[in-house]
């Protein structure tokens, strides 16, 4: 799946990844491949993700996370 992280000053990862965590204000939330759409709320804390490069973590301070057609955009602050 495709993923997309934006902050206000930059664009932090554009990429294929294999799965992505996220601090949802309800939960954390695992995302994988063919993930249902959704829309949520996020609070502080690290997005987690893996791909073929490896292991990586966003330290963000909240923001949104947008599932749709195999896609995942988080506007992070």
């Amino acid at each position: 799946m495709e993923l997309e992280i934006i902050t206000p000053e930059k664009n932090l990862f554009n990429g294929k990844v294999k799965s992505v965590y996220v601090p949802g204000t309800s939960g954390a939330l695992g995302i994988l491949d063919k993930h249902a759409p959704m829309i949520t709320t996020l609070k502080a804390g690290q997005v987690r993700i893996e791909g073929d490069g490896g292991k990586q973590a966003f330290t963000i301070k909240g923001g949104v996370v947008e599932v749709l057609n195999n896609k995942v955009i988080i506007l992070a602050e």
